[in-house]
């Protein structure tokens, strides 16, 4: 099944009901089945699911949060003036989170009086939480910042790496934090005494990272192929080799998505390919074979059975695995 939709596709999730749903940058979300919600006046910048995966949260550049189902669109917050670039959800502790400018807010659905907003030096740039959601890692420049989400009046741990920090991912165990930053490279800590991890040789900047089996490894974009670094045991990536799945000299990876529970990733590439693997065996699922524009959104279904793909031309596509 594929889509045009003559805007850039900003994201590419599955609903908790097994639907694929894109975010344009025409300020619309549509479904596989073919409903369109006009949700943003502008451009939507960033999604996620919501804590109760019922629907898809966005954030526009028109400065909204907006939470969506094929019924229609209801707004959760609104910072008149900012773009919401990043995007959060915990379905642990019920929150979400959204950056916007220097500031991190966080916002309890279920208690609309509920608001912290949690202030940086630099701008935001990406958000995520902790695996139970009780604290919320900020990207910025010169590190992560970590953040009890319900606690008002606090001080930041500031995990300090000198550069632009861009991306964010929580091991699923809560031990490890890891930032793709703005050289093609990687940086990590282990939270609980702020040890730094090194990670790099990449040929190009790290737009997409994501955990699979279970957390014993963590796929990133960035080469030629699906790099995938090893979590199990006590440190971690430290010391350790990665490996790199799918190779292909022609073509760099933009995009990871990955069933967490399992052993299955996705990988789209910058000239418009997408394929799938188990990374225990050796054979490369053909999702898209066509090339053409760079995948810039890239989902699997919590199952491994599906993806779905968004290029930067509008074009889109859901598939089944074989």
């Amino acid at each position: 099944m594929t889509f045009a939709f003559d805007a850039y596709v900003t994201a590419a999730l599955f609903d908790r009901a097994g639907r694929a749903a894109f975010a344009l940058g025409d300020g619309t979300l549509r479904y596989e089945g073919g409903e369109v919600v006009e949700v943003h006046d502008g451009a939507v910048l960033s999604a996620c699911l919501p804590p109760t995966g019922d629907g898809v949260l966005t954030g526009g550049d028109d400065g909204r949060v907006v939470a969506t189902t094929p019924a229609g669109a209801v707004e959760v917050a609104r910072v008149p003036g900012r773009w919401i670039e990043s995007l959060a959800a915990s379905a642990e502790s019920k929150l979400i989170a959204f950056g916007a400018g220097r500031d991190l807010h966080v916002r309890d659905p279920a208690d609309p009086s509920f608001t912290r907003v949690f202030t940086h030096e630099a701008s935001v740039a990406d958000i995520a939480f902790d695996p139970k959601g009780r604290r919320l890692a900020a990207a910025t420049y010169g590190g992560a910042w970590l953040w009890y989400a319900r606690i008002a009046d606090q001080k930041a741990v500031v995990l300090k790496w000198a550069g632009s920090h861009i991306g964010l991912a929580w091991s699923p165990d809560g031990r490890f934090l890891v930032s793709s930053m703005q050289e093609n490279q990687l940086h990590g800590w282990r939270v609980a005494d702020e040890k730094n991890m090194r990670m790099g040789g990449y040929p190009s900047k790290v737009k997409s990272l994501a955990f699979l089996q279970k957390g014993a490894l963590m796929a990133t974009s960035g080469a030629n192929g699906a790099v995938c670094w090893p979590f199990a045991g006590a440190t971690g990536p430290m010391g350790k080799q990665a490996a790199e799945i799918g190779w292909d000299e022609a073509a760099l990876t933009t995009r990871i998505a990955t069933a967490p529970q399992t052993a299955w990733l996705a990988a789209g590439l910058d000239d418009g390919r997408v394929w799938a693997a188990d990374v225990t065996g050796e054979r490369i699922e053909r999702i898209k074979a066509e090339k053409g524009a760079a995948i810039t959104a890239l989902a699997m279904s919590p199952d491994a059975r599906r993806v779905a793909w968004g290029d930067e031309d509008g074009n889109a596509g859901v598939a089944t695995i074989a």
